[in-house]
């Protein structure tokens, strides 16, 4: 991916940690926030520039062992990803990841198959969620803490529990959304 294209994924994620897109809110959230620091280097394991990559990788890996957060460069992530405390994230290399996704500490997205989950935009995944094998979660979704997903969830919900099962229609968890202009 070209470096353009990956700041663009940056800034989305600071913006999502932030609100604001500055060099000072840049510095701040890279020196405060784990989540933050992970997904930057994340982002920048796609770069096409050789030194960059490997750089970058290296720097993915250290963070992923320092935060305990196992993240695969090549899973398919959106834009404004916003990883809550930084720590205790696995997530398999086959899951598609939509954009504004808050993934708390904790959650594993996994599968022993083929495929692991789709996860729509603006989902919340609350603390000590597993979602499991191939299921799809919809737009707008709210995933309970310490819920156990096995079955697909529609669109504006809200799921909990052991197995997951909707409770609610949707409450939004989400914010700053990227892009900023279209949520107001």
């Amino acid at each position: 991916m070209h470096l353009t294209s990956i700041f663009e994924y940056i800034k989305s994620d600071l913006y999502r940690y932030t609100g604001h897109l500055s060099k000072a809110s840049f510095f701040k959230a890279y020196v405060t926030s784990r989540g933050f620091r992970y997904s930057f280097w994340l982002r920048l394991c796609s770069s096409e520039n050789y030194i960059v990559r490997i750089i970058a990788r290296y720097k993915h890996r250290y963070y992923g062992w320092k935060f305990g957060i196992d993240i695969p460069h090549t899973t398919k992530i959106g834009k404004g990803l916003y990883l809550g405390h930084g720590i205790g994230v696995v997530i398999n290399h086959t899951t598609i990841i939509g954009p504004n996704c808050n993934i708390s500490h904790f959650v594993s997205i996994g599968s022993t198959r083929n495929r692991a989950a789709r996860i729509g935009s603006n989902v919340y995944i609350g603390p000590n969620v597993s979602i499991i094998e191939d299921v799809q979660i919809e737009n707008n979704v709210t995933i309970g803490a310490g819920s156990v997903v096995l079955h697909n969830a529609s669109a504006d919900v809200t799921i909990a529990g052991i197995p997951a099962n909707k409770i609610s229609q949707g409450k939004n968890f989400i914010q700053n959304p990227w892009p900023p202009d279209r949520f107001q």
